[in-house]
């Protein structure tokens, strides 16, 4: 069945409208794995080591979003299909409307080494076992969730 002109428009309104009101944000990090080890980066403007991540653009799918922020961020190329290890509710942001999908990558390739740059200070491989002191909670409870072969929550940092 077709739409009018007047219903793609008056449906059109309606959905801007309530994304204005109920703005959900959808953000990504991409979980890459080279045997026991995972690759973390410390952002210029949030302590502790971190998933490379962001936000997901409009057109654009959640997978393809973490596999440019990983490519962004670290310059590794990640290569085929990853693994979709959770979708999170993440209230750490002071929002309660925030979901992170985190996407894991065992197959990759360097695109060169890493430069820190104004919004990435620092990419490292850590042994999962002898992650650093300040790794942010819910980084490592994925890390232990992957690794173990267990069920993640529903939220972040539960």
């Amino acid at each position: 069945m077709q739409l009018s002109l007047w219903q793609r428009v008056r449906t059109r309104l309606f959905l801007f409208l309530v994304a204005l009101k109920r703005r959900l944000t959808l953000g990504v990090r991409a979980v890459l794995i080279d045997g026991d080890k995972v690759l973390l980066i410390r952002q210029t403007y949030l302590p502790g080591w971190h998933f490379p991540g962001g936000g997901v653009e409009p057109h654009e799918t959640a997978e393809t979003a973490a596999a440019r922020e990983a490519a962004e961020e670290t310059g590794y190329r990640v290569e085929g299909r990853p693994v979709l290890h959770g979708l999170f509710f993440n209230r750490s942001l002071g929002s309660d409307r925030d979901h992170v999908a985190v996407y894991v990558w065992r197959r990759f390739a360097s695109g060169g080494p890493f430069r820190p740059n104004l919004e990435v200070a620092d990419c490292q491989w850590f042994a999962s076992d002898a992650l650093p002191s300040d790794v942010e909670t819910g980084t490592a409870a994925r890390i232990r969730e992957i690794f173990a072969g267990t069920s993640p929550p529903a939220e972040w940092e539960a």
